[in-house]
């Protein structure tokens, strides 16, 4: 089922597409971003709750920020003074982010109107992005489709093909609040990450190339406990960032799909877990949600929402021990990412 979400302010006319199990369980996404507009999920009551931040407009998305249910790329994260070089030649990216390149630059593909086509119970989109485009090398195909299935799974799988050497990594930027998107703080959700490193960061969020383990730290989520429980803690770490927004090591073989979170709010009964082929995740506590209008009036405050960004690792092209991000000429760039919502026990 797909609908029209509005105008863009120059013109550009967005859709959206919604599919629905046989629990009534549903996803909405548009074709402007591939954003995840809604994500309604069953609480402990049997009750749908909408588990996504997000807006009632697309206008909104462009003025509000924050990628908030956005398709990342072409290089999701951040890139040290937004340089690399590849094969010898030199790129310089846009400095979005400070001095910095983020989440692939001033117009990157959450800004796109993706070629849509539904699919059953999915939606497959497609994006063509040209040589240069955002100033990198390149002409990439990139394909992502959504599939919603009857056990309340999303199955994000990513495809990118390229006629010139270039840098990859695609993800998704939903802002998961399983208590509701309009309930408040992520604070008491409880979460287990399976990651026994995570890779430390410079005062801008770059990171050093130190993999750091995260046994005696803040950062240690290997046993569950609450987000809030240690985010204040005083560490250089979590004051640059106002929180957590780092890259995790995901304990697994390469290219393994494996669990990379389990996350659950006492207060909804709603459990999601998250698995992926992915090296690496950002765990982001909406630090810098600073007051946004969003979805029904509700107000988004800081640490409304948290971010489970299954990705390779920041600036891996600018560290030799880093997961290599380059994508060669032919061959085929593919991701698989699940989020999957029941109820705990």
């Amino acid at each position: 089922m797909n609908k029209s979400y509005g105008f863009t302010s120059d013109g550009r006319e967005a859709k959206l597409y919604t599919i629905t199990n046989v629990q009534g369980a549903s996803v909405t996404i548009s074709d402007f971003g591939g954003t995840i507009t809604h994500l309604m999920v069953p609480d402990k009551h049997g009750q749908l709750r909408d588990v996504v931040l997000g807006y009632d407009c697309v206008d909104d998305y462009v003025k509000g920020g924050g990628y908030l249910g956005a398709l990342i790329g072409r290089f999701g994260n951040r890139i040290g003074k937004g340089h690399f070089t590849l094969n010898g030649q030199a790129y310089q990216l846009a400095t979005n982010d400070g001095a910095n390149h983020l989440h692939g630059g001033d117009i990157g593909f959450d800004r796109q109107i993706w070629q849509a086509e539904e699919i059953e119970q999915g939606l497959r989109l497609s994006l063509e992005s040209p040589d240069m485009d955002e100033q990198y090398p390149g002409n990439m195909k990139v394909e992502v489709t959504y599939l919603w299935d009857d056990d309340n799974c999303l199955t994000i799988d990513y495809k990118a093909v390229t006629d010139k050497d270039t840098i990859c990594n695609l993800t998704n930027h939903a802002y998961f609040n399983l208590s509701g998107h309009d309930s408040g703080s992520v604070e008491e959700h409880v979460i287990k990450l399976c990651a026994s490193a995570f890779t430390a960061t410079d005062k801008e969020s770059i990171p050093t190339g130190e993999i750091s383990d995260v046994e005696g730290t803040a950062f240690d989520f290997r046993m569950a406990k609450t987000i809030g429980r240690d985010i204040d803690k005083e560490c250089d770490q979590l004051k640059w960032a106002g929180g957590f927004d780092h890259n995790f090591v995901v304990d697994k073989e390469d290219g393994q799909m494996a669990l990379v979170a389990e996350v659950h709010s006492d207060k909804s009964g709603i459990r999601m877990t998250c698995t992926s082929t992915q090296p690496g995740v950002q765990f982001y506590t909406g630090n810098f949600i600073n007051g946004n209008v969003g979805k029904g009036g509700a107000l988004y405050q800081k640490r409304g929402g948290f971010c489970l960004e299954t990705q390779n690792f920041p600036d891996a092209i600018n560290h030799e021990n880093f997961p290599s991000p380059i994508l060669k000429a032919g061959e085929t760039y593919e991701e698989l990412t699940k989020y999957c919502f029941d109820i705990e026990e």
